[in-house]
């Protein structure tokens, strides 16, 4: 069963094990299906099963997701689920050595890259998707004045919202026109 709460992630095998690009689409994958078969996996990203079984196994040793019950009467086939609903990183939790500073940057730059991947798919999807959810999707950015610590708790709030927002959703799961839907939140400095 995954967790509500928000993991950061502070461990360098278990950053190391999430910036491999299948296993982030398997995660995705898995986190959208709830539950799957390596077979069923398989099947959505591509590869051969075996491959996919071995990069499960490895994200399942890092507590980034976990063997589901039983979903049919065959006992051969092995069950899967997120066990992190949301996860985070920080530079911070990184920075004491080269090669965590390297993976925590190869990792970022993974996950941004999936991010985009995500949003330039829904853009040459988009007209199949109904009115309501073309006119329901955003994009924004804001330019904001803000001291490190402002920043920090302007993350601090949104992560807030988010939280009750998921909540609600798993307080109804199945109600009608519920759809997976990404929302990436980036906040850095920059100068001109």
């Amino acid at each position: 069963m995954a967790t509500d709460e928000n993991r950061r992630i502070t461990e360098l095998d278990t950053l190391k094990a999430l910036a491999h690009p299948l296993r982030l689409r398997l995660y995705r994958a898995l986190y959208q299906a709830r539950t799957a078969t390596a077979s069923q996996l398989a099947d959505q990203v591509d590869e051969a099963v075996s491959l996919v079984s071995y990069h499960l196994r490895k994200l399942a040793a890092h507590g980034v997701i976990e063997e589901a019950g039983q979903q049919s009467s065959d006992g051969r086939e092995r069950w899967w689920q997120v066990a992190l609903s949301s996860y985070s990183v920080s530079h911070k939790d990184f920075s004491d050595a080269p090669e965590q500073a390297a993976a925590y940057s190869a990792f970022t730059r993974l996950a941004f890259r999936e991010h985009v991947e995500l949003y330039e798919r829904y853009l040459d999807e988009q007209s199949a998707w109904a009115e309501e959810w073309r006119s329901a999707a955003f994009n924004s950015r804001s330019l904001a004045r803000l001291t490190a610590e402002e920043l920090r708790q302007a993350d601090e709030e949104l992560r807030e919202v988010l939280k009750k927002w998921q909540a609600h959703a798993d307080a109804t799961p199945d109600a009608e026109g519920r759809e997976n839907v990404v929302l990436h939140l980036f906040g850095f400095p920059t100068r001109p």
